[in-house]
């Protein structure tokens, strides 16, 4: 659709939904939609079932972390209509305690993407019948993707060889970034011989590749 017809969709959606509408533009090719956390439940329905926009699919939903900001916390849902060929992105604004309306009763396929969003950023959805950690373990601690999450001072769970059993132990980082001098290697790495690395070593006085050619 052209950026004209996308601010008539998003045009038509605010009169429509009226005050749930916080905001409605056209940004990359794109129709988003900002709606208000009360309004959000009733606005994405309206999505799904009006014959305008008839957004059949739910794509994903991703959460998005502003630490600064009072509601530091975006969910955004990428909506598709197979009908009209378009895309709608809504975003819903919340802080770490306010939960956001679930819509796994709009879009089943909802329940793995809002628990997805819990794990990892720590947004609580009301009324999600399984809200549970999907991609850390059940002991975690915190939400990683949140920008203060710490690189180090939790536990990580792995299978120790020796023991012949699994262990929790603190995460610790090698270092704590790389200097691309081409000179250092990974801290860690510079005992360990990896395959192939014979190969980088031509000893002096014997020909090169070019040479031999």
């Amino acid at each position: 659709m052209s950026d004209e017809a996308l601010k008539e969709l998003g045009d038509y959606i605010s009169g429509a939904l009226g005050a749930a509408v916080l905001k409605a533009e056209v940004a990359h090719g794109e129709l988003m939609v900002t709606l208000t956390r009360e309004g959000a439940l009733r606005g994405i329905q309206f999505l799904r079932d009006d014959s305008t926009t008839r957004c059949e699919m739910l794509a994903d939903i991703a959460g998005v972390d502003y630490p600064n900001r009072p509601e530091r916390f975006e969910v955004v849902y990428n909506l598709l209509s197979v009908k009209h060929n378009h895309r709608i992105r809504v975003k819903v604004t919340t802080d770490e305690d306010t939960p956001v309306a679930s819509i796994v009763s709009l879009y089943p396929v909802a329940g793995w993407f809002e628990r997805e969003a819990w794990d990892l950023y720590g947004i609580f959805f009301a009324d999600n019948p399984d809200l549970r950690r999907i991609l850390t373990d059940y002991g975690f601690e915190g939400h990683p993707l949140r920008k203060d999450f710490p690189l180090t001072g939790y536990v990580e769970l792995r299978y120790d060889e020796e023991q012949k059993r699994v262990v929790y132990e603190p995460v610790t980082l090698r270092q704590d970034f790389r200097s691309f001098d081409f000179l250092s290697p990974w801290e860690g790495m510079t005992d360990v011989q990896l395959p192939g690395d014979e190969k980088a070593v031509i000893p002096l006085g014997a020909p090169t590749p070019a040479a031999k050619r």
